[in-house]
């Protein structure tokens, strides 16, 4: 025992003997700042401290887990993959940039599961705890827009590379009078060696570029790339309607065409308009710019845009709290704020100025890349509800801008190729009004759509394959297949204290009935989705504070290791025309009064375009942002 254990060891008593393993294998920075975040754990603290306490517990545990939850997986690449470009070497401003398909890394090392892959039955958990008895919703804070950006997000993100082997799974008996598909077929992820001699030596393959680079509307590849332009003045094919164009087939035009849905392709649609206006403003002030200079730059303004969004907007709705609003802000503009950075610039590194704009990029020593942990906490189907609420928008507004419904149209029928021909005849405003105004569904058990365990899956390309599947139960099943922990060993490796019996999850005797039920004593054998599904939510939190502590990671890592938007993030790379847009664009809800100036105006009470339209707007607090406490 080193001298500094020794030295701690009276204090072993105060940490779960779960870390105390872990703990001693710390240097001693790390040990002071585990010992501060277990305390708030212990006490269930965090989120009700201070702003700025808060803030200081989440800087900590996010340096813990940058120590111990990032994990490469495959040979280290030239350089880190973005799609911001065409070619084999897709950087435009250093040729020994990234390639396609990347391997997916780890925040945990992989936990084998092959021996247990239907324990219990995935068709039972799905059956038993997932599938919808009633949708519940999320109130006013999150709509049907929200649902879809997270979509919109996935698409330019990840996407497994799938074996040409089908699986099938049967309903067992004890539950296939519920389940609508008797039993369904789907690939196998493909298994790809690492060429690493750790122990790692299987990962799997992202079809998708992970960076924030517009792959949903540019593609991740270079032939997707080529279909979507025009090759006029930089810009993007698109639709005199405002909507996707389509091809001979039927089949939309766009860089992600598999899975889609009506509020997807709107959101594709609208960052199309947004792309080409930038070419059109970029075009103005630059004539001499031609047509792939003005592509490149406007995809770049475009990108970052998405990625402001996010940061800024669709994540502080998701994470209802003055603490996640700071958090955030800080992420892009750093401690010292907006105001300080659009005037001074950038200064005092990544806290006082934010990642955004840092000198050079920083990965920890990791390369950069989407983790299949990632990948398991962004499973977030229950968002969807059975039916979208076409609302009249000729009618006159009422209370809170509110509008009366028109009808309602199934999901069915808004998903493939039925929802790009229903779309058509909706149009983007109706569509996009129409989901600003509808609740999203909430992240609980018992909420996951019915309608989606009888999906037509699709190819890449767009084409609808001949099987049906059962998508709640092959989530449960993909998390097994791919060796992503469990629900409490996910919550040991991200240093959070397991749970010792199911009343340590949840207080709802139902929920306690069913897990012993399909688990029986056996907290061990929770899946990660149906944890973090039955666990209490913090308040304003949409998801789980374990799924909250990879965003927590990966939010920041997104920004910080890519160097678009760091050492690259100047007028020379965007053009100074560009940068300007990038700053001076908020919300999304800039983004749709720039090309439907009156949408907002009219029909959009909220402060945000992610919360509820008819929603009361946030009142002014004159308390300053760090010193404000939560509220109870």
């Amino acid at each position: 025992m080193s001298f500094v254990n020794l030295l701690l060891f009276p204090l072993r008593c105060f940490i779960h003997k779960d870390f105390h393993d872990v703990v001693d294998r710390m240097s001693l920075l790390n040990k002071l700042l585990f010992m501060m975040v277990h305390l708030f754990d212990k006490l269930n603290l965090w989120h009700r401290l201070p702003v700025f306490l808060g803030l200081l517990y989440l800087a900590a545990r996010r340096h813990l887990h940058q120590e111990y939850n990032l994990i490469n997986v495959g040979r280290k690449p030239t350089d880190v993959t973005s799609n911001r470009a065409v070619g084999k070497y897709n950087d435009p401003f250093n040729e020994g940039g990234g390639s396609e398909f990347p391997f997916f890394g780890r925040n945990m090392m992989p936990v084998d599961q092959h021996e247990k892959l239907k324990n219990p039955d995935p068709m039972v958990v799905a059956t038993k705890l997932l599938a919808r008895r009633k949708f519940i919703d999320t109130g006013k804070q999150f709509n049907m827009i929200a649902a879809s950006w997270i979509q919109f997000m996935i698409h330019d993100w990840i996407d497994h590379l799938e074996d040409t082997q089908q699986i099938e799974l049967r309903a067992p008996e004890e539950v296939a009078s519920e389940c609508p598909l008797k039993s369904f077929k789907f690939f196998k992820t493909q298994q790809t060696p690492t060429g690493l001699c750790d122990d790692i030596k299987i990962g799997h393959l992202n079809m998708r570029t992970p960076q924030w680079d517009g792959s949903a509307i540019y593609g991740s590849n270079a032939e997707v790339s080529k279909k979507v332009r025009t090759f006029k003045y930089g810009k993007l094919k698109l639709s005199e309607n405002g909507l996707l164009e389509q091809d001979e087939n039927g089949k939309i035009i766009s860089g992600d065409v598999r899975n889609t849905w009506a509020g997807l392709l709107s959101l594709q649609a609208l960052f199309v308009q947004e792309h080409n206006l930038v070419c059109d403003t970029l075009k103005k002030e630059y004539p001499e710019l031609k047509d792939e200079e003005l592509y490149r730059h406007a995809k770049l303004v475009t990108s970052a845009v998405i990625a402001k969004i996010h940061t800024i907007d669709w994540t502080v709705e998701l994470l209802n709290t003055d603490t996640l609003l700071a958090g955030m802000r800080a992420n892009w503009y750093g401690l010292l704020g907006k105001k300080f950075k659009d005037t001074f610039g950038h200064v005092g590194g990544s806290i006082l100025g934010g990642f955004v704009g840092m000198k050079k990029p920083e990965d920890h020593g990791v390369p950069y890349s989407l983790t299949e942990e990632f990948t398991s906490v962004y499973r977030m189907h229950q968002l969807l509800p059975d039916t979208l609420q076409l609302r009249n928008i000729d009618a006159t507004p009422g209370l809170n801008k509110s509008l009366p419904l028109t009808n309602e149209i199934l999901m069915e029928d808004l998903i493939g190729g039925k929802g790009t021909e229903n779309l058509s005849r909706i149009g983007f405003t109706k569509q996009m009004v129409s989901m600003g105004h509808q609740a999203s569904g909430a992240l609980e058990l018992w909420n996951y759509p019915l309608w989606m365990r009888d999906l037509i899956a699709q190819d890449v390309d767009g084409t609808d394959r001949p099987h049906h599947i059962d998508l709640a139960a092959l989530e449960i099943y993909r998390d097994r297949e791919r060796s992503v922990a469990r629900y409490n060993e996910f919550r040991r490796r991200m240093l959070q204290i397991p749970i010792s019996k199911w009343e340590d999850l949840t207080d709802d005797e139902e929920v306690i009935k069913t897990l012993h039920e399909v688990y029986g004593d056996e907290v061990e054998q929770l899946d990660l989705l149906v944890g973090m599904s039955a666990e209490k939510k913090i308040q304003g939190f949409a998801i789980s504070e374990t799924a909250f502590f990879i965003f927590l990671i990966m939010a920041s890592r997104r920004l910080e290791a890519d160097k678009f938007f760091t050492s690259y993030y100047n007028d020379e790379t965007y053009t100074k025309k560009g940068l300007e847009w990038v700053n001076t664009t908020e919300s999304l809800k800039d983004v749709l009064d720039r090309h439907y100036p009156e949408m907002t105006e009219k029909w959009m009470n909220s402060n945000s375009a992610f919360s509820v339209w008819d929603s009361s707007p946030e009142p002014h607090n004159p308390i300053p942002l760090y010193f404000r406490v939560p509220r109870t």
